[in-house]
């Protein structure tokens, strides 16, 4: 399961980083959005405002809004552990299932970006 504000993010830090990374980024993004297995949740006007309501109740962390929103959205469906190497996550409970030296199938997975 992810999110629609994640998918936003992940363009987002792509962004920069030239055509081909451009290109790159969208087809994960397209790969993401067509995979069966994948359940991706539309942004509505309620996650983005529980979002900032979360955003606005952590003033003494550095939680980004995609952050709280998926946060939230975790609290909903119950959802404990999540696919980030982002410790913002243990700080509001979560457990994360990457680190900066995650193996996936064999294949180092760079998360330190």
């Amino acid at each position: 399961m992810t999110t629609d504000e994640v998918l936003t993010e992940v363009l987002t830090f792509f962004a920069g980083r030239g055509e081909q990374m451009r290109h790159r980024a969208v087809q994960l993004v397209k790969g993401v959005m067509n995979n069966p297995k994948i359940l991706v949740l539309e942004q509505t006007r309620d996650s983005f405002l529980t979002g900032v309501q979360l955003y606005k109740n952590r003033p003494d962390k550095e939680y980004s809004l995609s952050d709280c929103i998926s946060m939230n959205t975790m609290r909903q469906f119950g959802m404990t552990e999540v696919l980030t190497h982002d410790k913002h996550f243990t700080q509001d409970g979560f457990v994360i299932l990457l680190s900066d030296t995650t193996e996936i199938c064999g294949n180092p997975v760079i998360t330190n970006y």
